[in-house]
């Protein structure tokens, strides 16, 4: 692998520094560095940060392979800046087995755009009645620490408890969909009053709200490790705050889009901005930034939900939930944390790759731009401000929810090892 030399980048943000990548590794890091025979990437006035890392990526493969791919999935991570995406367990069949995490981790291998470590599930065929092998998946070739049903809500306590016990013995974790079922029968989008006023079904904070409160308390009493999936109200925050105060070990992650969009939105009937959890108020955007601001949530997930045209282009009522997130995350997260001065760069650094890696113990990510660390890298046009454009998405789905819409930010470089996947804007 030849060497590659960075020059002039903005480490983390901070003052211009070069940065030697030699065989899969960053060998130096300071001003003036030179090296014969090494490819040079001019990367003045450019931020670098280490590669971000997704904790929450639905992947679709296997069983939806018309609407993302293990490889498409990863290309679009990429593009994103990401060098590693952790994938959600509610394929088709579910990742409830050894059997099939491992597929998705092998996938993950041989297409190579991006490391992938697969999520099991916490319940056999998320049905939330009996526990899914979670020793066998992580005794596995994947070797599995992080266990969801994503989608679908672990709503019984009993099983939930279990779970946590469970993972307690190997340091895994159990990242919950908060949503109780009974109190979302026929939701269609946030309970308040933009959902009376067109007279849809309402998903009401208090549905996420009263899971989180249950399962904060559960953890603590088995002193088992918890993570909320898309935390999306004001009140879920005071909880995690309050949790947190109180040591228990609970860590939280928001989406891009609930820190940038609202409920008003869904005035327009477009089913592309239907999604669960539904956008919220403005009120809860503003908790929900402030609260990754301060560290009651800990990161920034994407929820990449990538469905096909024909699953979005139909009535509001019959549209699947979800959007795309992977390429457009970090532009987000600049124009509603950056650039409102909210976070720094080393701040996004620490939520969208340090703490996501720790939490889901992906080895090699999550690292110090420093000698001798992987060469897992990002570099980041700050400067550049843009609209979406879907039509150049690598991701096979295209239902974005930012279509034309400026966003600042474009990521130029993605190194995974030394190894570019992503040169000048363009996958290798």
């Amino acid at each position: 692998m030849s060497k590659i030399l960075i020059r002039g980048a903005k480490v983390l943000g901070g003052e211009p520094q070069d940065v030697l990548i030699d065989g899969g590794t960053i060998a130096e890091v300071g001003a003036g560095l030179s090296a014969e025979g090494a490819e040079v990437v001019e990367a003045e006035g450019k931020v670098l940060l280490p590669g971000l890392v997704d904790l929450h990526t639905h992947l679709r493969e296997p069983g939806r392979e018309d609407s993302e791919t293990v490889l498409t999935g990863t290309r679009a991570a990429a593009s994103g800046g990401y060098t590693t995406v952790f994938a959600m367990a509610n394929t088709f069949p579910v990742a409830d087995t050894a059997g099939v995490v491992e597929q998705v981790w092998r996938l993950g291998k041989e297409h190579g755009y991006c490391d992938v470590q697969p999520i099991g599930a916490v319940t056999v065929g998320l049905e939330g009645r009996k526990l899914a092998e979670l020793g066998a998946m992580h005794e596995s070739a994947a070797g599995v620490t992080v266990f969801s049903d994503d989608g679908k809500c672990v709503h019984d306590a009993v099983i939930m408890r279990r779970a946590l016990e469970y993972v307690k013995a190997f340091g895994g974790v159990v990242a919950q969909h908060a949503q109780e079922p009974r109190l979302t029968e026929g939701a269609e989008m946030n309970e308040g009053v933009v959902s009376a006023q067109l007279g849809l079904g309402g998903w009401p904070a208090v549905a996420e709200e009263s899971i989180i409160a249950r399962d904060v308390l559960l953890a603590d009493h088995v002193g088992s490790r918890v993570h909320i999936c898309h935390l999306s109200t004001a009140g879920s925050v005071e909880i995690v705050r309050w949790a947190k105060s109180r040591g228990i070990a609970v860590t939280a992650e928001v989406t891009p889009h609930h820190l940038l969009l609202t409920d008003e939105l869904v005035r327009t009937y477009n089913p592309v901005f239907k999604v669960n959890p539904p956008l919220r108020t403005e009120r809860d955007v503003m908790a929900l930034r402030e609260a990754l601001a301060d560290g009651t949530i800990d990161i920034v997930a994407t929820d990449h939900a990538p469905h096909p045209h024909e699953d979005k282009d139909c009535e509001w009522a019959a549209a699947a939930m979800g959007m795309v997130g992977l390429e457009t995350a970090l532009s987000v997260v600049q124009e509603t944390m950056v650039d409102t001065g909210l976070l720094d760069w080393a701040g996004v650094a620490d939520r969208m790759s340090f703490k996501p890696a720790q939490i889901g113990q992906a080895k090699g990510h999550g690292r110090p731009v420093s000698a001798g660390e992987p060469a897992n890298l990002t570099l980041v046009d700050t400067a550049y401000r843009g609209p979406v454009d879907p039509a150049g998405f690598a991701s096979r789905s295209r239902n974005t929810p930012y279509e034309g819409r400026e966003l600042p930010g474009r990521v130029t470089h993605t190194w995974l090892r030394g190894k570019a996947t992503l040169v000048d804007g363009k996958l290798t």
